[in-house]
């Protein structure tokens, strides 16, 4: 520890929404803070996660929202006690950008991007004394405990008194989430659980007998790219409800807000059984017994498709779709169609890769940590932010946690500090 006339020093290693809130929480407690990042710029995710409308939290009460984060409630919920949604949009207001509720309940910031609110908050830290150190890659530390960074000018060694790990998870690894840490970590024998695709699209597992996967030909050139709207969709053999949203039909699956929404539970089932069984209802403001006598009803003449768009309002790529799901057979029998265009079975089969994903799941347990997130086995290190065991859907609840995380880990390390000052 410096001399107690000295601050003591911070290094946080990650410019992400984590990192930079442990830095501004760490800072404001009076302590020298240095964030280092392997970019050329800091908060280079978050700008492009904003790209198309930043949404920074969500306005659903807070017991909900908590419960968002699955199996990790109990670890999180007491972050987002401390600084959750509101906190979070008090914050930003703070930084002279204002927010809005949308229709959906998500909150975004007024002008929709992210670059305003960084530069904000950037201009905000540098004022309060944090330094910023690009182009430094976090490869451990020295024999006598010092940090090691490669930088164009080679191989730097940094003393701090603490440092907070914000390095992301493993998804967007061209904007530095790539998971490099993790053998630094394990090689320590910190206990980390594997990186996972969270918040992504899967690859679709044909249900023809010729047991091809993925689309056909045909439908793959006619509807990739096209949204698969008004739907509703449930995962077979879970007890989850089905939810209602739209879809994104890919070159060999579905992605969209409403997988993503259900990934982890076609994950964990892909896992499991070695693929998930989506059953996705066409038609989700018609009860099964009005499709059923509407597709029951005599069609003379017309073909199917017009049979099925005039009567229940089948049409495109919903038409499509049945088509390829469904066996010519159930096409053929007005109750089993009924059956389909309420339950069309979709046969998942993997993620797509987790460079792809907006996020990833696994990371070091909690386990390996105290309440204030500092690693059990090291004292004075700190993690935070989507490097930890936990995910959540997109909706806002990704960045809030990070933020929440940020400001835990900044809190915890300075208290650590002035415990270790106290006791020297």
């Amino acid at each position: 520890m410096p001399p107690s006339s000295m601050p003591a020093s911070v290094v946080i290693i990650g410019g992400g929404p984590a990192g930079l809130m442990a830095a501004e929480t760490a800072a404001a407690a009076g302590l020298q803070v240095d964030v280092f990042d392997a970019m050329p710029s800091v908060g280079r995710k978050f700008l492009l996660a904003g790209r198309g409308g930043l949404n920074i939290t969500h306005a659903e009460p807070f017991a909900a929202f908590a419960g968002r984060y699955g199996p990790r409630q109990a670890q999180i919920e007491p972050m987002l006690a401390a600084f959750g949604p509101q906190a979070l949009r008090e914050w930003v207001e703070g930084l002279g950008v204002s927010t809005f509720v949308g229709s959906s309940g998500r909150v975004f910031p007024a002008e929709m991007k992210a670059a305003p609110l960084l530069r904000a908050w950037l201009q905000r830290l540098r004022e309060a004394g944090v330094r910023f150190h690009v182009r430094h890659r976090w490869t451990g530390w020295s024999t006598n405990g010092e940090l090691l960074f490669t930088t164009p000018d080679g191989v730097r060694q940094v003393r701090a008194d603490a440092c907070v790990l914000a390095l992301g998870g493993g998804s967007w690894a061209r904007l530095g989430s790539d998971g490099a840490w993790i053998p630094t970590l394990a090689a320590l024998g910190v206990d980390i659980a594997p990186l996972h695709p969270a918040n992504c699209g899967f690859i679709a597992g044909s249900p023809r007998a010729d047991g091809a996967s993925g689309w056909s030909a045909h439908f793959r050139e006619r509807f990739a790219g096209q949204p698969l709207k008004s739907v509703s969709i449930r995962v077979e053999g879970t007890r989850a409800a089905a939810r209602p949203g739209e879809a994104m039909i890919t070159a060999d699956g579905i992605e969209g807000s409403l997988i993503y929404a259900l990934s982890a539970t076609i994950r964990e089932r892909i896992e499991q059984d070695g693929a998930a069984l989506l059953s996705i209802d066409l038609s989700p403001g018609r009860p099964a017994d009005r499709v059923a006598a509407e597709v029951a009803h005599p069609r003379g003449a017309r073909s199917l498709a017009s049979h099925l768009q005039s009567r229940v309002g089948i049409a495109g790529l919903k038409m499509a779709l049945l088509r390829e799901c469904a066996t010519a057979e159930t096409l053929d029998d007005p109750a089993r169609l009924a059956a389909a265009i309420k339950a069309l079975p979709l046969r998942l089969i993997a993620p797509r890769p987790l460079d792809e994903a907006i996020s990833s799941a696994g990371g070091v347990l909690f386990e390996e940590m105290d309440e204030d997130l500092m690693l059990l086995r090291h004292p004075g290190v700190f993690c935070a932010g989507e490097m930890l065991d936990w995910e959540a859907p997109t909706g806002g609840y990704l960045l809030t946690a990070c933020f929440a995380s940020g400001q835990a880990a900044g809190r915890g390390v300075a208290d650590w500090l002035r415990r270790q000052r106290a006791s020297a």
